[in-house]
């Protein structure tokens, strides 16, 4: 791959929709981090199972972020599988969260699929995928 190809595949991740997918998954760091920062910090010991995986998808938000923003084939890769991880994460999650709500005395971002994060954590992993795959080159999709 030439410069100038890599400069056209990292735009064509940080074009477009892929400017609000960035976005959005910045303000997800935040606040997926943030809440359990200080959850953890403050009452880790009242619901350690739901802080944890607040933190944990703060962590994912953050390596999807830095993969679009950074571009190029490779972060492409690395971002798609991410989101899938992310997208199977939030309905086992979700569905963890309605069938046993008792495992969770508080909500994580990903209880009842998102629901405290208006579902913005079940249709940004739906949305970035179709994006990513969308940036697919010829030939080179499944």
């Amino acid at each position: 791959m030439t410069s100038g190809e890599a400069d056209v595949s990292r735009r064509r991740l940080t074009s477009g929709p892929g400017t609000l997918l960035v976005w959005l998954y910045g303000v997800m760091v935040v606040g997926a981090v943030s809440r359990s920062a200080v959850q953890i910090s403050t009452e880790f010991d009242r619901a350690p199972l739901a802080y944890s995986l607040s933190a944990v998808a703060g962590v994912v938000y953050g390596f999807i972020t830095y993969s679009l923003v950074r571009g190029g084939e490779t972060a492409r890769k690395a971002a798609l599988v991410c989101c899938v991880v992310e997208l199977l994460g939030v309905l086992t999650v979700g569905t963890w969260t309605l069938v046993e709500p008792s495992a969770f005395p508080d909500a994580t971002v990903w209880s009842d699929f998102g629901i405290g994060y208006l579902f913005i954590p079940v249709l940004l992993p739906l949305s970035a995928i179709y994006w990513l795959r969308k940036g697919v080159p010829d030939g080179d999709a499944a």
